[in-house]
């Protein structure tokens, strides 16, 4: 989708306001908590580690323990809706979000304790194709879980983790060099297992091309989508993507820690030679209950899972997923998140030229909404640019060794927090330069 923000060749506060107020998205922001700084409402650009809680999210957990208190454990058997069956309606809600039919998606555990249960399916090394790749990059805890699973195998690292890293002077992979691996390791590859978006620079990878080639060359291919759920347009399922694992926390903003989803393509469903980790709930639903000591596996995602998933935490999460339909789902979210991301790139590009440097992608098929943004301007400390831009009430990160990240999210980020945002960094550089 191509945004088509127009803007006036200066741009002042007037202007963002008149964005806001043109913005079919703009009651959204009323949906959500905002943190305070001396009593106003934080500039929140940091939905990209935690998104904000809705006032929904509230009430479905108070209704979550009234229930729970007047029908203890009846709940689970309860219309109209009884607890052993309440993922359901969250992978239904996913499923628009993600790209995939609700029965190749269930919810449960968090991220990376999914993205060892879908290795123990998708990764099956043998003594000739073995080897795995990654991003260099990649978010420490996707390192460590690849690392742990080919030396559980039996193999080593050394010679079984593949990595591309971004070509020298440059903080971005090029899509080349992805596949270029691929095609080195081919005859050795079991496993391609990248970002979905990178979490330090925000780069979009070409998850359908990555998929075809990881194919081609006779691996399996699957996806860490833990900053692409929510944030860009997916299609898992037309993709031909083998598996995927995602965090709801971030851009579905389904709280700290709340449970996480997974993705298993239709073609593996049924496929009694993939090695799965069972518990009660990989038993169909129908006949679980029986207590047969015989396992009936689930035909459907649910086989992955092991035993009941947080009704708590789906309490958080489903609201802020019937925002999402609400808002009109990922086409026009993304389409706000577009005109966001110009609006900021403009302000940058126009008043903070030279003292910040974008390390994320500028075309635009190859970012999210989140920016990564490096100081470069003489003798400024980067760190104590960020920690001042927090004390000013601008909620952001900092990700080691220097970059400052901002995600101005379409579901409540106005132009005018943008805007806010882009002239307290000024000052605070103007500040700091003497």
């Amino acid at each position: 989708m191509t945004s088509t923000l127009e803007l006036p060749p200066s741009i002042d506060r007037e202007t963002a306001l008149a964005l806001d107020a043109a913005d079919p998205l703009a009651s959204m922001r009323d949906e959500f908590v905002f943190p305070q700084t001396d009593g106003a409402d934080e500039i929140y650009l940091v939905g990209n580690s935690l998104g904000l809680m809705s006032h929904a999210a509230r009430t479905a957990v108070d209704a979550e323990l009234d229930r729970w208190g007047a029908l203890g454990v009846r709940g689970h058997f309860t219309d109209p809706e009884p607890w052993w069956r309440s993922h359901e309606r969250i992978s239904a809600a996913l499923s628009p979000i993600v790209g995939a039919d609700p029965d190749e998606i269930t919810v449960m555990n968090s991220l990376t304790v999914n993205l060892h249960l879908l290795m123990v399916s998708f990764y099956r090394p043998t003594p000739e194709r073995h080897k795995i790749l990654i991003d260099d990059h990649a978010f420490p805890s996707d390192h460590f879980a690849v690392e742990s699973q080919i030396r559980q195998r039996g193999f080593d690292p050394a010679t079984s983790l593949v990595t591309v890293a971004p070509r020298e002077g440059s903080a971005l992979i090029d899509p080349d060099d992805i596949l270029a691996a691929i095609d080195e390791h081919g005859d050795e590859l079991a496993l391609v297992m990248f970002p979905g978006v990178q979490y330090y620079t925000g780069q979009v990878f070409d998850m359908a091309t990555i998929t075809e080639a990881g194919h081609r060359a006779g691996a399996v291919v699957g996806f860490d989508l833990a900053h692409a759920a929510g944030n860009i347009e997916l299609s898992l399922h037309d993709w031909d993507v083998d598996f995927a694992a995602w965090c709801t926390y971030k851009y579905l903003n389904g709280g700290p820690g709340s449970i996480a989803g997974a993705y298993v393509h239709r073609r593996h469903l049924a496929d009694p030679t993939l090695p799965r980790l069972h518990g009660w709930w990989s038993h169909k639903p129908a006949s679980r209950f029986e207590m047969s000591t015989s396992l009936d596996p689930a035909e459907n995602a649910d086989a992955w899972q092991i035993s009941c998933p947080s009704v708590l935490s789906q309490c958080t999460l489903h609201p802020q997923l019937e925002l999402f339909a609400r808002a009109g789902g990922m086409p026009a979210l993304r389409a706000k998140a577009e005109r966001l991301v110009e609006f900021c790139d403009r302000l940058l590009d126009t008043r903070l030229d030279g003292r910040i440097r974008q390390v994320n992608p500028r075309p635009m098929a190859q970012r999210g909404c989140q920016f990564a943004l490096e100081v470069i301007a003489p003798g400024v400390d980067g760190r104590a640019v960020f920690e001042a831009l927090e004390a000013s009430g601008v909620a952001c990160d900092w990700r080691y060794p220097n970059v400052i990240r901002v995600a101005p999210t379409p579901l409540y980020t106005r132009f005018v927090d943008v805007y806010d945002f882009v002239e307290r960094l000024e000052r605070l550089l103007d500040a700091a330069a003497g």
